[in-house]
């Protein structure tokens, strides 16, 4: 009868053992990430106040930003930018700079999309032909010089504002399509 009892003590407490082993590992894990869920979404590294620039010497293009933050988040190959700038030089083409609040990098910059606050000028400042656009959403895809969006827009030149919902806008040619519910107003 002994014997039959210490058997039944070891067996139950190797089996009170177990699991307390796995509710310990349980306990211990970090929460999953899920898809889709940004809860536990990290980025992999942060930089403030940081300013660069992307050359092309044969074409003596020049591509700068500037931003007060910047996060990384490398599983989706995204970078996203708070206040930041972008001033666009090519010798064949008028200055383009870009302002908004918040800008998400896709890729290697193939598609850049700018939140909130958005302001475009084309043209240097002491040019009579300057063109400025303000919106809430730009899509700008830089090697094609493509600007879009889908938003309100409203683009203003000499005394000339004009304001509408979508528009594309090609930089190398420089024509501006407004998709619809255009409205101009002269102020003379």
């Amino acid at each position: 009868m002994t014997s039959r009892l210490h058997f039944s003590f070891s067996l139950i407490f190797l089996i009170f053992l177990a699991l307390i082993t796995f509710w310990l590992d349980w306990v211990t894990r970090p929460p999953e990430q899920t898809r889709g869920n940004d809860l536990y979404r990290n980025a992999d590294y942060i930089v403030e106040d940081l300013s660069g620039i992307r050359m092309d010497h044969e074409r003596a293009i020049q591509r700068k930003f500037a931003a007060r933050k910047l996060l990384h988040y490398l599983n989706e190959d995204v970078t996203q930018m708070e206040q930041i700038s972008f001033v666009n030089t090519d010798p064949e083409q008028p200055l383009i700079r870009l302002r908004a609040d918040y800008a998400e990098v896709r890729g290697k910059g193939e598609n850049i999309f700018l939140r909130e606050n958005v302001t475009a000028l084309r043209g240097a400042d002491d040019e009579k032909g300057k063109i400025t656009l303000t919106t809430n959403f730009l899509h700008l895809i830089p090697d094609e010089n493509l600007v879009k969006t889908d938003q309100s827009v409203t683009i203003s030149r000499f005394n000339t504002a004009i304001s509408a919902i979508g528009l594309e806008f090609n930089n190398h040619t420089g024509m501006i399509q407004l998709l619809t519910q255009v409205r101009a107003v002269n102020r003379k």
